[in-house]
């Protein structure tokens, strides 16, 4: 297997989101290769309908369902596999359990992780994405990693990749201290300040920060809330945040 690369596999509809604008600038990306969890020998299969979200690709998607991508074009009659609409919705025959393919790519640039919540009850990257965009900024949602809630078709827990970090450009959430060009961006759906965080999204944001912290060579002193980010103004992601939990768990 490549050392350089490596892809974990882990198992998001806003009108207005507390984040941070920025002018990113892209970079060249290599490739990814996979990392993949072993599939139970028994696995329920069936026809699901999936939107296509941010960034997502017919490769992709076939990975998250374990689906071959020549059935998922000749379910929907694809003329141009390569060239998917955000929205645009697919059938994916025989689909196992969905997991979330995210990619890591070797770079110097990340030395921050910075929590968010979306401060809304309901959400998903699709439509953060369409809020950031009214919102002015254009290159669209401006987290990396949406961890979901279960609204919007979205599984709870499921983590969504941000075409910011397929990319590898600057994110667009945290202003204070330049936190967008050196600070990896998750958001978690929910309000913290009036309810609680819950168990799949916890498990899921313990073993992506983990990935993200062993893979960049983030220091746990480098892994903080956006309220604590210095100068930041703000109580994100809520008063209800689990820290105590959160460092406990955290390797």
């Amino acid at each position: 297997m490549n050392t350089k690369l490596s892809l974990i596999i882990l198992v998001v509809t806003a009108l207005s989101l507390n984040s941070c604008a920025s002018t990113p600038v892209s970079p060249m990306v290599p490739a990814p290769t996979t990392i993949s969890p072993q599939m139970p020998v028994s696995i329920l299969r069936e026809n699901i309908s999936h939107v296509v979200g941010p960034g997502e690709t017919l490769w992709r998607i076939s990975k998250m369902y374990d689906v071959r991508m020549e059935d998922i074009i000749r379910a929907n009659s694809l003329r141009n596999a390569e060239k998917l609409e955000m929205g645009q919705r697919l059938l994916v025959p025989q689909a196992a359990p969905i997991k979330s393919v995210v990619p890591l790519y070797p770079s110097k640039k990340w030395k921050y992780i910075v929590i968010h919540h979306s401060a809304t009850d309901i959400g998903n990257a699709l439509q953060f994405f369409k809020a950031h965009k009214k919102r002015g900024f254009w290159r669209g949602l401006g987290y990396h990693f949406v961890i979901d809630n279960g609204t919007y078709g979205k599984a709870d827990g499921q983590i969504e990749i941000s075409p910011r970090w397929i990319k590898q450009q600057d994110g667009a959430h945290c202003k204070a201290s330049r936190m967008n060009y050196k600070g990896i961006g998750i958001c978690l759906v929910g309000n913290f300040s009036e309810e609680r965080v819950s168990k799949q999204q916890m498990d899921s944001l313990i073993y992506l920060v983990d990935s993200l912290k062993k893979y960049y060579k983030i220091p746990t002193r480098n892994i903080m809330g956006h309220g604590r980010v210095p100068r930041a103004r703000t109580e994100c992601p809520g008063k209800y945040f689990p820290w105590e939990e959160f460092w406990l768990r955290l390797r």
